[in-house]
């Protein structure tokens, strides 16, 4: 995709789909202690999963999307609140059972975090068709669909691989993050982007991914075989890498002092989607992702990252990627 002289507020439209979302709930304890009443510091509430943080990472990088999601009960009253008061544009698909909470506890005294994730609410069908429904109302023509995280109990497993058969009839851009059966599902369906871990890629392949080459060739494999177009595959502390059928691209994690992990990937994901909603190309729109989710673990608890970070990461990683030419298929 050839960059444009786009202007950063006028994007490709953006949507994100959040089946499962949570209200996020972090807090610091000194020590976490078994059978103890431990008194916990200041509680921070934030609207999470998977396709609202890339919905929050957008907004924040000063782009814009509709957020589709699934909320009921009080929690899920919370979640709307917060949402709004975020200035996330979104529809929400009211479901009976109360929306989930995920729990972040920081230890004080030695700097470990503990994540507590809870099963999320059912979904009845009537409440999943309704969901897909108002995301197939929502499809971005010409633009970028991303359902995201993981799926409710009650949802079918091939949810995600529906809204990528709506997606390829309208021309729109499906970019996936999730794992297991649901993933399998929209890969045989077929998308644009899948973001997987290294231990997600091999199981999509059935093999050890152990080096960069087995890693290469596990996702030169799936891009061949037109499961997905782009494979951004991340490695933590390692870096990511991104292929497609043509190339190749490598990036270092930039050195910051590291404060939290929650969100980091979704926030990779959104500058990612973000830049090429703009017009930048793929090597580019890369250098943001791996700028912004480094830029979100410098941050405490569910805190995503800030544009000024961005920025300065962008800049030191402008000079440390390597590009590989992908040899033709034999």
């Amino acid at each position: 995709m050839a960059a444009s002289g786009r202007h950063p507020l006028h994007h490709d439209p953006i949507v994100t789909a959040t089946p499962n979302p949570a209200l996020d709930v972090s807090t610091s304890v000194d020590r976490v202690v078994p059978e103890h009443k431990m008194r916990c510091g200041p509680t921070v509430l934030d609207p999470g999963g998977g396709g609202i943080n890339v919905s929050r990472v957008v907004r924040n990088l000063g782009g814009r999307s509709t957020a589709v999601y699934a909320v009921g009960g009080p929690t899920g009253q919370a979640y709307r609140e917060l949402l709004e008061r975020e200035g996330i544009a979104g529809h929400a698909v009211r479901i009976a059972a109360s929306t989930r909470e995920s729990f972040t506890v920081d230890e004080t005294a030695t700097g470990q975090q503990f994540r507590f994730v809870l099963q999320g609410p059912h979904m009845r069908e009537p409440e999943w068709r309704a969901f897909l429904s108002a995301v197939g109302d929502d499809m971005p023509v010409g633009g970028y669909i991303v359902p995201s995280g993981s799926l409710p109990p009650g949802a079918p497993v091939d949810l995600y691989a529906r809204i990528a058969r709506i997606a390829r009839e309208k021309g729109t851009r499906c970019v996936v993050d999730t794992s297991g059966p649901a993933l399998r599902a929209a890969l045989d369906e077929g998308v644009y982007l899948i973001k997987p871990s290294r231990r997600e890629l091999g199981d999509l392949v059935g093999a050890e991914i152990d080096d960069e080459n087995s890693m290469l060739d596990a996702a030169h494999e799936l891009v061949r075989a037109g499961a997905c177009e782009v494979v951004a595959l991340t490695l933590g502390a390692d870096g990511a890498i991104l292929v497609t059928r043509d190339e190749a691209l490598r990036l270092p994690t930039p050195e910051v002092q590291v404060q939290s992990t929650v969100g980091a990937g979704d926030a990779f994901l959104g500058g990612l989607v973000l830049r090429l909603a703009q017009g930048r190309d793929l090597s580019a729109a890369f250098r943001t992702a791996v700028a912004a989710g480094s830029a979100t673990a410098m941050l405490p608890a569910t805190d995503l990252c800030r544009p000024a970070d961005v920025d300065r990461l962008e800049a030191d990683l402008q000079a440390a990627s390597w590009r590989r030419q992908t040899p033709a298929a034999p």
